[in-house]
């Protein structure tokens, strides 16, 4: 399946675009979408581990099923100064 992703923040500046697309196995996990991300977009490795991710409007844990009708967004982190 190929779900859509959407970024914010850093994650967007450093894709240099708003959203991108994933290509997982049926029933894949918030987990495997991080392996995913990780692999075809090593760019973000460097927040990858620190990303929140939203499914369907809400925070998901590692153990969230996805379908290709998930609306997915990956936040990263605030720093505050």
């Amino acid at each position: 399946m190929i779900v859509r992703v959407k970024l914010f923040a850093v994650a967007k500046d450093l894709i240099g675009n708003e959203s991108l697309e994933v290509e997982l196995p049926e029933f894949s996990t918030v987990s495997q979408l991080r392996t995913a991300l990780e692999s075809q977009f090593p760019q973000l490795s460097t927040i990858i581990s620190h990303l929140m991710i939203a499914v369907d409007a809400e925070y998901a844990n590692d153990q969230t099923v996805l379908t290709e009708n998930s609306e997915i967004a990956c936040i990263p982190p605030v720093s505050g100064g």
